[in-house]
C-alpha cells in the first residue's frame, strides 16, 4: 500500500476545504471498500480526509418521507423502526448485503459509491478501462460470468455491486450533495452512470463534492415490496441478479409499480416506461412475464453470462408474484 497523509474533518465545510486543498485526495468514513482498493493498489490517494466525525448520521422523518444522513451506518438504517415500517424494501436490501461486521462500518454515502467487484478491476496485472483508462477491458473475451448484460459498452461490462442502490432506485430516493459550487439534489436513478466512453467515472459526482444525505419519499399509494437476491451462496455474496419490486394493487389491478434490477448493469437498471405500462393491468403472471421481457429487451450477453437473461426474467416474475 502506498504511503498517504491523513487529516480529519469535523464539519462539512472543513471536509470540502480539506479535499480541495490536497492533491489526489479521497474521503474516507467506514473504509470498507476504499481500504481494500488501496491494499490492492487499485486506488492510490495521496491524502485521506476522514469524514467519520461529521454530524451526518441522522435518520429522521420529514414532511415528504425520511432523510438519512450519509454517515448513517447500514446496520442502523436496516434496524431503524421508521425504515422498517415505511420502507422495508431498503431494510431488506441492506440486510441482504455483506456481513453484520461490514454493515456495522459501512455508511449510506459509501455504499452509494461502492465500486465494482469485477475481477479485472481488482487485478492490476490485467487490462481495465475503469482502473486504467485506455488499457482495454479484460472481461470482454475473458471470464465474464458476473458481468453486465444491459447498458454496457465496448469499454466496460462491469456491474454495480450494491444491494442498497437497487432498493433506493426503486424507492425514488434522492441524493443530497454539497460541493464547491453549492448544493444540489440528484435522483438515485440518475446518480450512477452507464460506462459509455468514460467507464472510470461511476457516478455524476463532480470533483470534491460530498454526499450529505439521502431523501426517501413516502410513496403516493400504499403498497407492498420485496427484495429478491440470487447469489452463489446463501450469504455474504454479491448478487448475480437481484430485483427490488414495489406494487400498489387495488381490486387485483396495479395502481403503481416500481422495478429495479441489480447485478445486470453498470447501475441499478430501471425503465420507468415499463413501470408506467404496468399501471391499470391485472396483477397476474402474464402481466409480470411481459414486464420482465421488456426490462431485459436489448440484453447483450457475453460468453459466460447468457444465463442471466432467463435468470433475471424469472427473478422479476418471482419478486412480483411475492409482492402481489
Amino acid at each position: 500500500m502506498k504511503a498517504f497523509d491523513y487529516v480529519q474533518a469535523n464539519q462539512p465545510a472543513d471536509a470540502l476545504r480539506l479535499i480541495g486543498s490536497a492533491p489526489s485526495s479521497r474521503f474516507i468514513a467506514g473504509g470498507t471498500n476504499l481500504v481494500d482498493l488501496m491494499k490492492y493498489e487499485v486506488e492510490n490517494p495521496d491524502t485521506l480526509v476522514d469524514i467519520s466525525r461529521l454530524p451526518m448520521t441522522q435518520i429522521e422523518k420529514t414532511a415528504t418521507g425520511v432523510r438519512i444522513g450519509a454517515l448513517a451506518r447500514n446496520s442502523d438504517v436496516a434496524a431503524n423502526a421508521l425504515i422498517k415500517s415505511q420502507f422495508p424494501l431498503l431494510s431488506d436490501a441492506l440486510l441482504a448485503g455483506a456481513s453484520p461486521q461490514l454493515r456495522n462500518m459501512a455508511t449510506m454515502g459509501g455504499n452509494l459509491l461502492q465500486r465494482t467487484r469485477c475481477y479485472y478491476f481488482y487485478d492490476t496485472s490485467q487490462p481495465c478501462n475503469k482502473r486504467a483508462p485506455g488499457s482495454g477491458c479484460g472481461a470482454i473475451g475473458g471470464y465474464n460470468r458476473i458481468h453486465a448484460i444491459l447498458g454496457a459498452s465496448p469499454q466496460c461490462i462491469a456491474t454495480n455491486p450494491s444491494d442498497m442502490n437497487v432498493a433506493l432506485s426503486a424507492l425514488d430516493a434522492v441524493v443530497q450533495i454539497s460541493g464547491p459550487n453549492g448544493n444540489r439534489s440528484v435522483p438515485v436513478i440518475d446518480f450512477h452512470r452507464l460506462p459509455g466512453e468514460v467507464p472510470q467515472k461511476d457516478t455524476i459526482l463532480e470533483p470534491n463534492e460530498l454526499i450529505v444525505a439521502v431523501d426517501v419519499p413516502t410513496p403516493k399509494n400504499a403498497g407492498k415490496s420485496h427484495y429478491l437476491k440470487v447469489r452463489d451462496r446463501a450469504s455474504y455474496a454479491f448478487a448475480i441478479v437481484s430485483v427490488a419490486a414495489r406494487l400498489a394493487v387495488e381490486g387485483g389491478v396495479i395502481r403503481e409499480a416500481r422495478l429495479a434490477l441489480g447485478g445486470v448493469a453498470h447501475k441499478p437498471w430501471r425503465i420507468v416506461d415499463v413501470e408506467n405500462q404496468l399501471v391499470g393491468k391485472p396483477a397476474n403472471d402474464a402481466t409480470f412475464q411481459a414486464a420482465a421481457k421488456q426490462l431485459l429487451a436489448g440484453a447483450q450477453p457475453h460468453e459466460h453470462n447468457a444465463f442471466k437473461i432467463k435468470l433475471a426474467q424469472s427473478t422479476i416474475v418471482r419478486a412480483l408474484q411475492t409482492v402481489a
